[in-house]
């Protein structure tokens, strides 16, 4: 049994911590920015909450952190109330967030500078996966550490690799992310073509779903999407537009070129101006949708 921390209660890091207390029987301590949250998850799982990320931290073995973006790590991680300054030597910091390479990289070098492990370690399989235990976890960090962690992930992941140094995670989940925005704007061109055409929709999935097109969005969002269904469910808009940002960002950096995305990024920012930012990222088929 493990001493473990756990930052960030979202709609991901809070079953994620529960599967860490139940199906481990780890000894689990939670922070949330709202507390209340903390208070349910501890009265729900029978750990603790702490008040801030230090108190959470100290003495853990290892602290996972589950935030929005590299503003949120930050805030969490560093300064005298951050995890960094309770966490004790040879203790890891996982950082599940979807953030910037850069920051991985940062996390790294204080960490090791602190005598702390660090794995950058973001999730793909979103909250249906995150409560099952299906997550696919892509890690940057020395190899010694990720052993050390892997035992704690395989809790909640159907995948946990090791792609390469600190940011090798980070840039895996961008390569995620190019792929899903892709693989969405062209099922809501699909949907709405076969819509429009007159299709029966359920006998044309069922064939196309067995072919060169199967995907996990196709099989599990064409029926939403075909509904106009895409309120109370699924990755939001909001997150998904700042998780391109940090591609679009970093492929000014290496030199990629990323046409699709940036175009789709932009047809996200049409759904953030119809209110949709915190529908589910298949709401681009409502941009094609009949007046």
């Amino acid at each position: 049994m493990a001493k473990i921390a756990f930052i960030g209660l979202g709609v991901m890091g809070y079953p994620m911590a529960g599967h860490l207390k139940n199906k481990g029987k780890h000894d689990v301590t939670v922070y949330n920015r709202t507390a209340g949250k903390a208070a349910q998850w501890a009265k729900e799982y029978g750990g603790r909450s702490a008040a801030t990320p230090r108190e959470a931290a100290r003495e853990a073995d290892f602290v996972f952190a589950c935030v929005g973006n590299d503003d949120d790590v930050r805030s969490i991680a560093y300064g005298e109330s951050g995890a960094f300054a309770g966490m004790k030597q040879g203790a890891v910091f996982v950082d599940h967030t979807t953030a910037s390479a850069s920051l991985a990289r940062e996390l790294d070098a204080k960490a090791r500078a602190l005598g702390l492990g660090f794995l950058d370690a973001p999730v793909s399989g979103g909250q249906t996966g995150a409560q099952n235990g299906q997550l696919g976890i892509m890690v940057g960090g020395d190899p010694a550490t990720f052993e050390r962690a892997k035992p704690v992930f395989d809790l909640y992941a159907k995948s946990c690799v090791l792609i390469g140094p600190a940011g090798a995670g980070q840039l895996t989940k961008m390569v995620n992310q190019i792929c899903v925005a892709g693989v969405l704007q062209g099922l809501a061109e699909a949907l709405n073509f076969g819509l429009r055409a007159g299709l029966d929709m359920e006998k044309a999935m069922s064939v196309v779903s067995k072919g060169a097109a199967q995907s996990w969005l196709l099989e599990n969002r064409w029926k939403s999407m075909c509904d106009g269904r895409f309120a109370s469910f699924g990755f939001a808009v909001d997150w998904m537009r700042k998780d391109l940002g940090i591609c679009l960002a970093e492929a000014r950096v290496n030199g990629a070129r990323l046409p699709l995305t940036a175009l789709v990024d932009q047809f996200y920012a049409q759904v953030q101006a119809r209110g949709g930012g915190r529908w589910d990222t298949s709401s681009l088929m409502g941009l094609l949708a009949k007046d």
